[in-house]
């Protein structure tokens, strides 16, 4: 378990808390709770074949293909989702 928190922490701090000045403790929590909703919801991760662990990847399209990008805590984030 220690490995697999050692990683998620490394994640946390390369990829928010080295980006972004915290205020506070609650802005710190509010910070967290943001990357763990991106973490878990549309972050891609190579151990799921580049799904995230609450989704699963959709099926490929051969159509024109028009993609919307939804920034997250100021831009830090980015995600992306196809539209129909």
């Amino acid at each position: 378990m220690n490995a697999i928190m050692e990683r998620w922490v490394g994640s946390v701090r390369r990829e928010i808390l080295d980006r972004i000045l915290i205020m506070n403790e609650r802005h710190l929590r509010k910070v967290l709770a943001e990357y763990e909703t991106h973490f878990n919801e549309n972050r891609p991760h190579r151990a799921l074949n580049q799904a995230s662990p609450l989704r699963s990847l959709p099926d490929p399209v051969d159509a024109d293909i028009k993609v919307t990008r939804r920034d997250r805590l100021g831009g830090l984030l980015r995600e992306y989702a196809q539209v129909a």
